[in-house]
């Protein structure tokens, strides 16, 4: 299986690079050029993550 490894340092603090990391606004902004959109569940702002 493939694997991605990818390293960013980023001066903010960890809250505000987590709500980054799930935030699909974000992610379609910085994926605009292939032409990616949310299509089902959280398709804008924060993604929730479910505690387990």
């Amino acid at each position: 299986m493939p694997v991605i490894k990818h390293q960013e340092y980023i001066k903010a603090p960890l809250e505000v690079c987590f709500d980054l990391a799930r935030n699909v606004d974000v992610h379609t902004d910085t994926t605009s050029h292939t032409n990616e959109r949310a299509v089902g569940g959280v398709t804008f702002i924060l993604l929730d993550i479910p505690y387990v």
